[in-house]
């Protein structure tokens, strides 16, 4: 029996039963449409709540980041348990927000006692990122996108790779989702060149970075992680 479901849980933003419901609702003359509508709540899984208190640190709240594999580690564990139901309530906890939430986040994968073993890959925050923001921009009245392309940003870094390979990773057949992540990697690539561009003057201005913060009227903090993720930039 396969996990996919359950291990490929940030995939799930291009399920169909992850779309919103289309309004139904007609436009009426001279009126402003409403607002697209959150699907509602499913119930939970009966099981996920056994789950919760045979691993609270797994399934609790927050929840963690599953392991690969955690499916039959269950099973091993708590041969009571049925397949099919098991493998239901997995794919449940995988698709839900709070989930997602911590995906996005980066976090490490864990076990069952709750230890982190295993890094996730970054196209799998990146599109739990993708899908959490779609979610809150369903029930947010601002643009939420802004605050997407920073974390896209974040998640960016934190992967390591180059902006290409980032890029060529984790873009997919969306066209909206993929000109978010071009818009998010071209202002990391404005943001590093202005980076450098600081740096080149901090070196050969022979102030401290305090002195030199004044004398360009920039906040000191500013300065300094400009800085650093200039050197940080260079020394990879």
């Amino acid at each position: 029996m396969t996990t996919a479901p359950v291990l490929a849980a940030p995939d799930t933003a291009s399920s169909p039963a992850a779309e919103p419901s289309a309004p139904s609702a007609r436009r009426g003359r001279g009126r402003r449409s409403a607002p697209a509508q959150a699907p509602a709540p499913r119930s939970q899984h009966p099981l996920l709540a056994q789950l919760a208190q045979w691993h609270p640190a797994l399934f609790g709240v927050p929840p963690l980041p599953l392991k690969r594999g955690i499916f039959e580690d269950l099973l091993a564990a708590h041969a009571e348990l049925d397949k099919a139901q098991l493998k239901e309530a997995l794919a449940q906890h995988a698709r839900s927000t709070r989930y997602l939430t911590v995906v996005a986040g980066g976090q490490q994968r864990h076990d069952l006692q709750g230890q982190p073993v295993e890094a996730l890959a970054p196209e799998h925050v990146y599109h739990a990122l993708q899908e959490v923001f779609r979610r809150r921009q369903l029930r947010a009245p601002e643009d939420l996108a802004p605050k997407l392309r920073q974390r896209i940003v974040q998640a960016w870094e934190a992967s390591g790779l180059t902006r290409e390979d980032y890029a060529a990773l984790v873009r997919g057949r969306d066209d909206k989702a993929n000109a978010v992540l071009d818009a998010a990697l071209q202002e990391a690539a404005e943001r590093s060149a202005r980076d450098e561009a600081l740096l080149r003057a901090f070196s050969a201005s022979g102030q401290s970075e305090a002195a030199f913060a004044e004398m360009y009227g920039m906040a000191p903090r500013a300065v300094a992680q400009s800085l650093a993720r200039a050197r940080s930039s260079q020394a990879a």
